[in-house]
């Protein structure tokens, strides 16, 4: 049985090394992506003049419908659910709380925590061995930023992927006993868009000034931590985290 990955903001950034790099692994993969329509499809390009094989789904993690239709469409044109990146995530520009408007705040928690939480539950309704399935393996992606709770910058952020943190432990323990196994990256400053999107894009070219390894990491960097937590060569791992930070 072939092995069918889906990757939730799969279209840029680590979402997109992982897609590649799954599928270069055997994945069948979904990628994932809100608007930016090119970009996933670019990713899907790669895949194919690989040899693999991969779709792009439009859908915004934080509408339920959409995350059904996502999971509909999987299991429509790849087939059986084995692997999970809750991948997808928000951000805003810089700001301290006092400044931070309740829209703001709603959509980062609405993407970042709801949106992997509401992922998670399709994927177990689909892997679990008591509803019939086979097993398989959720990642988690959340951030360095947890341990400070990134103050004056993104405590909004930080807080919805703390609030992963948890759900992972909880959720790892949960459905140990029905084949699943749930596990957690955290990347530090990664070269990726999202910098742009918090309103410094060159954030990560300041990384030699403060990570103690000199140097912003690569999406395939955490992309290989994820793909070795999905892989068999982890399976007695789950409930735990992988830092990808440079030693921060």
């Amino acid at each position: 049985m072939s092995k069918i990955a889906l990757v939730t903001g799969g279209a840029r950034g680590i979402g997109a090394a992982t897609a590649r790099l799954l599928a270069e692994r055997g994945y069948a993969v979904c990628v994932n992506y809100v608007n930016n329509r090119a970009a996933a499809d670019g990713v899907i390009a790669e895949i194919e003049r690989g040899g693999g094989r991969a779709l792009a789904v439009q859908g915004d993690v934080a509408l339920e419908a959409d995350v059904l239709r996502l999971f509909d469409t999987v299991d429509r044109e790849l087939g059986p659910l084995s692997a999970l990146v809750n991948n997808a995530g928000v951000t805003a520009l810089a700001s301290r709380v006092e400044d931070m408007a309740f829209a703001r705040m709603a959509r980062i928690f609405a993407t970042n925590t709801l949106g992997s939480l509401v992922c998670a539950r399709e994927a177990v309704r689909r892997m679990s061995t008591r509803k019939g399935g086979a097993g398989g393996a959720i990642v988690n992606v959340s951030t360095a930023l947890v341990r400070s709770g990134s103050p004056g910058m993104f405590v909004d952020y930080a807080a919805s992927k703390a609030a992963i943190e948890t759900i992972t432990v909880g959720l790892a323990r949960e459905v140990a006993g029905d084949g699943i196994r749930v596990n957690l990256v955290r990347p530090g400053i990664i070269e990726t868009e999202i910098h742009a999107d918090g309103g410094d894009p060159e954030r990560a070219s300041k990384a030699p000034a403060f990570v103690p390894m000199g140097r912003a990491g690569q999406a395939l960097e955490v992309a290989r931590a994820i793909a070795w937590l999905l892989s068999s060569e982890a399976s007695y791992t789950t409930g735990a985290s992988i830092e990808v930070s440079g030693g921060v």
